[in-house]
């Protein structure tokens, strides 16, 4: 549809704006790696609260939003790629010590070094990957 790049930018603008607010309120960079590393590995347990209505929100508001707003999606029915593609998104977030939305989102705005160049290589692995897994293995 010609108006899809509306929920596109209303998506970005809303990851902004959140990022900032978590930036000013918190003190920290809205790393949700980090911030869901942090309860796994019980380093960030003095904050658990936080960390987990974080996660809690993130879980909760894209379930809600797909009540609310009807809409259609272009995921895989294919629950192994699903699987494997979160297993190896969760692998890639600690071998590059974040997650898209701390070293892209909140490093690329601070003009971070280390973030501009983590984007760089998880944006070309992450379209190797989709072309290999397309038009190579054609599992997607």
């Amino acid at each position: 549809m010609q108006t899809d790049w509306i929920w596109g930018f209303g998506g970005g603008l809303l990851i902004g704006l959140a990022a900032s607010g978590y930036l000013l309120l918190n003190g920290r960079i809205m790393g949700i790696s980090g911030i869901y590393g942090g309860l796994v590995d019980r380093s960030g347990w003095s904050d658990w609260v936080d960390r987990l209505a974080f996660i809690a929100g993130l879980v909760a508001v894209p379930w809600l939003m797909t009540r609310l707003v009807p809409s259609t999606t272009h995921l895989t029915g294919n629950w192994a790629v699903i699987v494997l593609g979160g297993l190896l998104v969760g692998l890639g977030t600690r071998l590059a010590n974040g997650c898209t939305s701390g070293h892209g989102v909140c490093g690329i705005s601070r003009l971070s070094l280390r973030g501009i160049v983590a984007t760089v290589f998880y944006v070309l692995a992450g379209g190797l990957t989709m072309a290999l897994m397309r038009h190579v293995l054609g599992v997607i």
